[in-house]
């Protein structure tokens, strides 16, 4: 396969591109800064300003599959510039990228899009599978405006939108963050705890990404996460066992709404997210059971 990525030295990118060089295939980077990605990944890299340029047609054209994973990283403090930012590189970097493939020729195969859990806002106990539309505050909005890119695009390419739980990775996002309470025992659930965390092992991220590229039959949106997600307080203790140190000091809601302002809604609310087409399309999780999964990530 021959596949270019955009936010290949990110988190996800990193270990995507890992994946595919082992198995032998050519992979391509779009970076702001190609040499240091070619430096770091070993890969043939292009320039690419998300914002404000088209991506380089020779990075895109007749390959098997473009995986667009750049964009602002959510998960920080939200004030008015971050929040524009977040729009901006996601909705307009994934428009740029859409019009570049329209003007290209051979065009790319597919387009694998990166999505969030975010698209469906707060559901509470709800349980929500890719038939529900999208929710009404500021998160889903800019998620379904992001998709939206996508699904108008009409560029005769197979696309793919993959809505990302919390991905267990101790080397970064969400699970980096929350280890250092923990193994101090200090660690616990956030609010009432009630509010479900829709969870995927980074492995299993990784394979969907890889089934998307191989598979034709992947199309449209795919929820990324393991088949039971947990509530914040279930996913709380679990982590104190795979840690053996105690999970019970809650950490009450205001005090992060301090440290995290607006973008507490992710953590307090929450989605009780399930992936209802991964299972039709063929792809078979490799840790489904969250004890194993973290013990897994841990190790």
């Amino acid at each position: 396969m021959r596949v270019t990525v955009t936010g290949a030295t990110g988190r996800i990118g990193r270990h995507l591109v890992q994946a595919l060089k082992a198995r032998g295939d050519e992979v391509t980077a779009l970076s702001r800064d190609p040499d240091k990605a070619t430096e770091q990944l070993g890969v043939e890299a292009f320039a690419w300003n998300i914002k404000e340029d088209a991506a380089p047609k020779e990075a895109l054209a007749g390959r098997d599959a473009i995986v667009h994973l750049a964009g602002e990283d959510v998960g920080q403090r939200w004030n008015d510039k971050v929040k524009a930012e977040i729009l901006d590189s996601r909705e307009r970097g994934t428009r740029n990228i859409v019009h570049t493939i329209f003007d290209t020729k051979p065009r790319p195969k597919a387009l694998i899009c990166a999505s969030a859990a975010g698209y469906y806002g707060a559901c509470k106990d709800e349980l929500v599978d890719e038939s529900v539309g999208p929710g009404s505050d500021w998160l889903a909005e800019v998620v379904a405006r992001w998709e939206r890119q996508v699904e108008t695009a009409k560029i005769g390419t197979r696309t793919v939108m993959v809505r990302t739980g919390i991905v267990l990775d101790a080397g970064g996002g969400a699970l980096e963050k929350m280890l250092p309470p923990f193994k101090a025992g200090l660690g616990g659930p956030v609010g009432n705890g009630k509010q479900y965390m829709p969870w995927i092992h980074l492995d299993d991220l990784i394979g969907i990404y890889v089934a998307a590229i191989d598979n034709p039959t992947f199309q449209g949106p795919v929820n990324a996460s393991a088949p039971e997600p947990a509530t914040n307080k279930a996913f709380a203790k679990a982590l104190g066992r795979a840690l053996g140190r105690p999970a019970v000091a809650p950490v009450p809601g205001f005090t992060i709404k301090l440290l995290y302002g607006e973008m507490s809604q992710i953590v307090l609310t929450g989605v009780r997210m399930v992936p209802g087409r991964v299972a039709e399309l063929g792809y078979e999780f490799q840790h489904t059971d969250l004890d194993e999964a973290l013990r897994s990530t841990l190790a």
